[in-house]
């Protein structure tokens, strides 16, 4: 007698070319639908060679599905022409665990990024905010040019970047965009404020900022990173996208709370906390931050979305 054995459908792949179905505000949609489910499980792995790094982060949200990012960091491949860093997204069946999608590493990490600070503009900017100041003028910046963009019409770019190089580049290159080198006017022009450096002491300054101002604070993500100092966020009402990927792990709210400058408990909210309503400004003048940390629970609602925008199209 001979047993068959049930085949499992082929994972699908899914890479860059899915980019043109993909919209930011139905990515912030999904997002906020995310956490209103149960709270993400979520695990990193660190593996290391020399320089070389393997990582992996794994999260699993009951009723969604089960995700794992790896990502490899060659510092040695850029020499030889190669991208440093590489990797893909597994999303996994709820259901049965099977292997649903393979997404692509670099379309998961933008589109997440990008769209966890998204939300938190819409949530906590004000919806007249036009000023839009961009610090640094990487990857994530360009990518923050459109995603804000779409919630905000009539947004008008200034960035500035440590090499002015860089930013007058970024500002040539893209609409709507122009770069500065007098970061501390530019700051205290903007409605809002998006932070993308590898700063690891302070380039923004409390006294700079105006009310009403929303920071969204995306570069830090070391213990010994940071990109506001004390006194911004001794002003600000202070929001994460998750406690449990931040507090503890990023100088940005890390080193403050170590010195007693802060306390957990001015922590205002996370995302978990917005159907509770908790996640909002207070008032028009009120200045608002929201410190991006990431998190595979996060790449695996933004995997998830990807996913079905993929199969609708």
């Amino acid at each position: 007698m001979t047993v068959s054995t049930p085949k499992t459908p082929a994972p699908i792949l899914i890479g860059p070319e899915v980019e043109p179905t993909l919209n930011w505000l139905a990515l912030t949609d999904a997002l906020q639908a995310g956490h209103l489910r149960p709270r993400a499980e979520i695990g990193d792995t660190f593996l290391y060679r020399g320089h070389d790094t393997l990582l992996s982060r794994a999260a699993w949200i009951d009723g969604m599905g089960l995700a794992v990012k790896t990502a490899t960091i060659f510092p040695a491949n850029p020499a030889a022409g190669r991208p440093s860093v590489n990797g893909a997204v597994n999303l996994y069946s709820d259901h049965d665990g099977t292997l649903e999608a393979l997404v692509d590493f670099h379309l998961v990490t933008k589109w997440k990024t990008a769209g966890d600070s998204l939300l938190a503009a819409r949530l906590l900017a004000r919806p007249d905010s036009k000023n839009i100041l961009l610090v640094g003028a990487g990857t994530v910046a360009r990518s923050m040019v459109a995603a804000y963009s779409s919630l905000f019409a009539d947004a008008q770019f200034t960035v500035w970047n440590r090499t002015p190089s860089g930013a007058a580049a970024m500002a040539a290159s893209l609409p709507n965009v122009t770069a500065t080198d007098d970061l501390a006017t530019a700051v205290g022009c903007a409605d809002i404020i998006a932070t993308a450096t590898m700063a690891t002491t302070p380039v923004i300054r409390g006294e700079w900022l105006r009310p009403g101002t929303h920071l969204d604070l995306i570069g830090a993500y070391r213990p010994d990173m940071r990109e506001v100092d004390d006194g911004a966020l001794l002003r600000a009402k202070i929001f994460v996208d998750s406690r449990s990927t931040t507090i503890d792990h990023i100088g940005e709210l890390k080193d403050p709370i170590a010195r007693g400058v802060l306390t957990p408990n001015q922590i205002v909210a996370d995302f978990y906390d917005i159907a509770a309503g908790k996640f909002r400004r207070d008032s028009a003048d009120q200045i608002t931050i929201a410190k991006n940390g990431g998190g595979a629970h996060l790449d695996l609602m933004t995997a998830r979305y990807i996913l079905s925008s993929a199969q609708a199209h």
